[in-house]
């Protein structure tokens, strides 16, 4: 019993360890970024690592960006694709995983497998056929050409996904429902929907970040001033020969927060959604 003690201890021990320096080493590059953001040129450069001080601390970085640049529109324009987005994938995702779970129809299982061939297949190999199509309907240098695009890339995840968490709801407790003149719809948004949330939060978070992070397609489908994502909008800051590195870290410290935010907000969620799946 002894050695058996012993052996869990060092392997939640080892365990640990091993999650603390993985914690450190994907950390480390944002807190980086933040504390070189409130740092002089000169002291970016000096020492990367030190702490603003009382003579290193400077604003410069986001004055620049605030006032030399369109900053608020780009980051407007990132929120309004990221949050439009988010809300279609969990939507039609939801109904999606509903149908394919619950009701069984000839070809339901062809089309479930066409859902997991977008899992494997990068959207971005078709990048010139997706151009093609935006120019013929007319939508390049505009967001909805870029949520039309990240809908379609986060639907096959977010199916495949919720629709494994919505088959190992009890069919006793949808039958009873039914049983009690309870509608689909109802039962899909009121007792379906809340039962999932793990799941859903799971694929918000999981979503959002290449939503918010991506710079090939706004790059190629929406490279428009009035149109750019603060991905986009980073790049004027970095220069062939001159980098305004200030500049750049500020916005990108301002660019982290959505994300960081929504991370505090439904890390619960998370990781309820993710030790869930791991159980099933």
């Amino acid at each position: 019993m002894s050695q058996n003690k012993a052996s869990r201890f060092l392997g939640a021990g080892l365990t640990q360890v091993i999650l603390a320096g993985y914690t450190i080493l994907a950390l480390f590059p944002i807190a980086l970024i933040i504390i070189n953001s409130f740092k002089s040129r000169g002291a970016i450069f000096d020492n990367p690592l030190a702490l603003p001080t009382s003579e290193t601390f400077s604003l410069i970085g986001f004055q620049k960006v605030l006032r030399e640049s369109h900053f608020t529109l780009y980051f407007g324009n990132s929120l309004t694709v990221t949050i439009t987005s988010l809300v279609l994938i969990l939507l039609f995702g939801a109904m999606a995983a509903w149908a394919l779970s619950e009701y069984k129809f000839k070809g339901s299982r062809i089309l479930a497998l066409f859902f997991a061939f977008g899992i494997m297949v990068p959207i971005r190999l078709g990048t010139v056929s997706i151009l093609k199509l935006m120019v013929s309907l007319s939508l390049v240098n505009t967001l909805t050409a870029l949520v039309l695009v990240y809908v379609a890339q986060g639907l096959p995840l977010a199916i495949m996904i919720l629709s494994e968490f919505m088959q190992q709801i009890p069919k006793e407790l949808k039958e009873a429902a039914r049983c009690d003149g309870v509608g689909e719809f109802k039962i899909f948004f009121q007792v379906i929907l809340p039962l999932i949330r793990p799941a859903v939060a799971t694929v918000a978070v999981f979503t959002m970040v290449p939503i918010w992070n991506d710079l090939w397609f706004p790059l190629i489908l929406a490279p428009g001033e009035a149109t750019q994502t603060v991905t986009l909008g980073v790049q004027q800051f970095i220069g062939q020969y001159v980098t305004n590195w200030n500049a750049v870290l500020a916005s990108l410290t301002l660019a982290v927060l959505p994300v960081l935010v929504m991370y505090v907000f439904f890390s619960r969620q998370l990781i309820r959604g993710i030790t869930a799946g791991a159980v099933k």
